[in-house]
Order: structure tokens, then sequence, then C-alpha cells
């Protein structure tokens, strides 16, 4: 695909980085400075972009007036965003409402006794991959999974078929949960990840490529992009506006490329990092103003979105051990974190301060996850010797059940779904299972 198409592809993420640009130079040039700087930091948008003197204004009243005509015509208001590819209605990408409000972990109180209990659920086996299971992504509107393996191969399931697959007694006969395998890797694949508005996939390998797949096309079984690290790729993760991704490497800072152009940035303002520094897992925050890394010297660290300052260190958040992965709650304030010390901790971004530590589940040899599920009211992870999926109360740091993994051997994976009460596990047995509640 020449550069053309990829243009095409990210026009969404363009038109939105065009008014994230209008909006903070109206702001700054209104003399609303502080307003100006979270815009800016928040999307990822230079505070000094240029911009015409009242553009947005003049925009806008166009845009008013356009709206005034077409009601007056009796033409629909949301005409637009119908017929053009920009965002389509309830298409690939729109954010579904969550099911419960966030969960306030620095509340003060007593909650002995308080735990919740988490929802029975069921299980199936979707698939195997002819190696190792490594790594599972859900697209952000949940409506698609991929999971990565040692061999290799990208799989595409839609979650719509993988519940018809479930039902007891599927009519239409055998249902194929698969509808996409990719091959254009040449030595396994470490992680995954959607684009936010497009139906483009990201997957992140040990052969030191990124490498970008339109998941749109039936018949497209190769990526129409790559990017060329210099270092075996570890984890990814996608901008919240689509324009930029963060690669993990073995290389102990995160590299930043801008989609349109592949440029890759570096933080200029690193903390001293030693030779063990190479990064598990790199996450954004929900709006990007943050981003944080878990790494193999058993460091969490926080940085700055916009500038790529390491903005705090919390050396040690393991240990000596591994720390495995890290992610944000939904409203940035807390990092979720897990490590081969067997420990999974929570930690207050404001201060770097512990707040809570989910115990009793071992995990000392795979390169173990710790999730949410989709309402963060409830903490998922593995127990490696027992081959069990452990879970907490998010908030009490109670364990509430043990359940069997159905895996030979223990997962290597675990994924929830961001929309509903959903999750992948994957595995050493090359197998990938989905989970979901029993209604």
């Amino acid at each position: 695909m020449d550069s053309s198409s990829l243009e095409q592809t990210l026009q969404d993420g363009k038109l939105f980085r065009q008014v994230n640009c209008l909006i903070v130079a109206h702001l700054r040039d209104n003399n609303l400075s502080q307003a100006a700087s979270a815009v800016a930091s928040a999307t990822m948008t230079p505070l000094n972009v240029e911009a015409p003197p009242n553009r947005l204004i003049e925009l806008v009243a166009k845009g008013l007036a356009v709206e005034k005509d077409e009601k007056l015509r009796g033409v629909p208001s949301n005409s637009l965003y119908e017929s053009n590819t920009l965002i389509p209605v309830a298409a690939y990408g729109s954010i579904p409402v969550p099911r419960a409000a966030a969960v306030d972990f620095s509340a003060v109180q007593d909650t002995k006794g308080s735990s919740k209990n988490f929802p029975k659920h069921e299980t199936r086996h979707l698939s195997e991959h002819k190696n190792i299971a490594r790594c599972a992504r859900f697209s952000p509107d949940g409506r698609f999974v991929a999971t990565g393996s040692a061999d290799t191969s990208i799989k595409l399931f839609e979650v719509a078929k993988i519940k018809q697959m479930m039902l007891p007694d599927s009519r239409d006969g055998p249902v194929r949960p698969v509808i996409r395998t990719f091959y254009d890797h040449i030595q396994p694949i470490n992680d995954l990840d959607f684009h936010p508005q497009n139906t483009v996939l990201i997957s992140g390998g040990k052969d030191h490529t990124i490498k970008f797949f339109d998941f749109s096309k039936a018949t497209a079984k190769r990526a129409f992009r790559v990017i060329q690290d210099t270092h075996n790729v570890r984890s990814i993760s996608f901008h919240p506006s689509g324009d930029f991704l963060l690669a993990g490497t073995d290389h102990q800072i995160a590299h930043l490329y801008d989609v349109n152009t592949f440029q890759c940035y570096l933080s200029a303002n690193v903390p001293e990092i030693g030779v063990n520094g190479a990064i598990n897992q790199v996450r954004y925050s929900s709006t990007g103003s943050m981003y944080v890394t878990a790494s193999k010297d058993g460091a969490i660290r926080l940085w700055d979105g916009v500038s790529a300052n390491c903005v705090r260190s919390i050396v040690g958040a393991h240990g000596t051990a591994e720390a495995t992965s890290a992610n944000f709650t939904k409203d940035q304030r807390f990092v979720l974190s897990c490590g081969k010390d067997s420990t999974v901790k929570l930690w207050e971004v404001g201060s770097g301060r512990l707040v809570k530590q989910y115990l009793g589940a071992t995990h000392t040899q795979l390169r173990c996850q710790a999730v949410f599920n989709d309402t963060e009211e409830f903490v998922l992870s593995i127990d490696e010797p027992s081959n069990e999926i452990a879970i907490w109360d998010a908030l009490t740091a109670e364990k509430v059940a043990r359940w069997p993994s159905n895996h030979i051997g223990a997962p290597r994976w675990i994924e929830h779904s961001p929309a509903e009460a959903a999750f992948i596990t994957c595995g050493t047995d090359r197998s990938v299972r989905f989970w979901k509640e029993i209604l």
C-alpha cells in the first residue's frame, strides 16, 4: 500500500489533530493559558501551534450557518456522519458507555467484609496457534480481539461470532470466530494494539518491527506499512489520537513514533537507568497525557505524554524482580502493576505512594499480566503453580475467586474486554480461551 493509502487510513486522526490545534490556539490567544496548557498536554498538541486569529470562531460560525440552512431545508443534521467515512454511527472505535462509575481507590474507609463476589463465567476454547500464544488485545469498542503467537501469526476474532459459537444450540451450524489471519513477522510476536478510530491493527515483534494491518480488507494477509526499530519490540501502545505510538523495547527508553511520518523521538530527560532496564510493557493513559513503563529492573516509571520527560520513577516497585505489566485506571489517578515477585500493586500517580497490594498468587517465571475488569471493581492475574486465574476485589484487595485456567500449563497472558464482562487467556499450550459472564 502506498503513502496515499496510509493518509486515507489515518484521515480521522488528522482531523482530530486539526481540531485540537484550533482549540489550543483559540484558548492561548484569548489569554486562557492554563486551559490551553491542559488541552495541549492531554492531546499532545504543541502549545505554540500556529493558527489564523479567530479561526475556530469563524469555522464554528460557518458550521452553525450551514446547520441552520439544512434545518430549513429538512436535511438531518447528522447526515454527514452517516454518509461519510469519518466516524460512522455505531461503527468501529466508538467507545462504549461504562457499565459502572470509576472506583475511588483513595476513599478512606473500613472495607473489611465488604468484598464483592466475582460473577460466574463460562469459558470456551476458541482456537489454537501452531506455537505458544503470547499476547492478546481487545479493540477499544470491544468488538474485536486479536492474539499473537510465537509462530509469527496473528489471529483476529469477532466477539459477536465468539458469543454465537458459545450458544448451546447454534441453528446456523458451526461458527468460525476467526475472521482474519495475518502473517508478516519472521520472529515471535510480543504485543498488539488497535488504532483508536480506524480499522488498523499493529503488532510488535522480536524481529525489531512494528507492522500495520488493515483488517477491513478480507484478502489482506500482510502488513501495508512497517516501522523498522533498532531493538526487539516488546510492547506497543497507540496514543488515543491515533497519531502517535509508543514502542517499549530492549532499549531502556520508550521509542515514540509519529504515525504519519514514522519519525522516532526519544526523551531527552531520562533518569539513570541500568543495563537491565529493558521495557516489558508500555501503556498510554486514557487521554494520552501520560504513559507508564514496566521494566526488567523492577521499576515502574511515569512519563509526561507531551514532553516525554520522566516525571516519577518508582524504583524497586517489585524489588529486584522484573515488573512485567503496568496500566492506568480510567481516571488516570492510579497505576496497576504486576511483577515476578508474585505481587500485584496499585500506585497513586500523583505521589508514587503504594495504595494497595493484591497478594496470594505466585508468578515468577512468565511475563504475567495483572488487569482490571471493565468496571475496575476486580483485579485479575495468574497463579502459575496451580494454573489458576486469581481474582481480587479491587477495593478491599481480598482474593474472592480462584478458577482453573483450563489451559495445559499456566496462561502467559490475560486481557479483559473494555466493554463487557469478558476476557481472553493465552497459553503456552498454544490455545486461546474466551471467558464471559453467565447471564
